[in-house]
């Protein structure tokens, strides 16, 4: 079956199961001066609700702070799958108790004491628009 022709529930299927197999992404946001900012991220979903994990110091807050507006690329990279999503969305930096204790990992201990330290972040992104390929 062609992707063109997939029905919406399996095509969500097949853009959750990208995002299963893909743990980064390219993260854009829009700096100072209009300018493009990508940067590798680590990405934690569940379903089609996208979070990122960031310190509340970083540019990319103030950056949002200023444009919501960002895309994250995901897949075709040869320790994930083959899929890519191009990832349109809205952005919000929440300080969520439960959101990040749902995020927290043991790889999050390199930059945080734990899911309550006050400079962990979690940027929740809202899809607007996704293209898979």
């Amino acid at each position: 079956m062609e992707r063109e022709e997939l029905e919406q529930d399996e095509l969500e299927k097949e853009i959750i199961k990208a995002l299963d197999d893909n743990k980064f992404g390219s993260f854009g946001t829009i700096e100072g001066g209009n300018k493009p900012k990508v940067r590798y991220m680590a990405i934690y979903h569940d379903g089609l609700h996208i979070y990122l994990a960031t310190d509340r110091k970083t540019h990319k807050v103030e950056e949002l702070l200023e444009n919501p507006n960002v895309c994250l690329l995901v897949g075709f990279e040869a320790s994930g799958s083959k899929d890519l999503l191009e990832i349109e969305a809205t952005a919000v930096v929440t300080k969520d108790d439960r959101l990040r204790e749902k995020v927290w990992s043991k790889e999050l201990k390199k930059w945080f004491d734990g899911p309550e330290d006050p400079d962990y972040v979690i940027l929740f992104l809202e899809p607007t628009r996704i293209e898979y390929r």
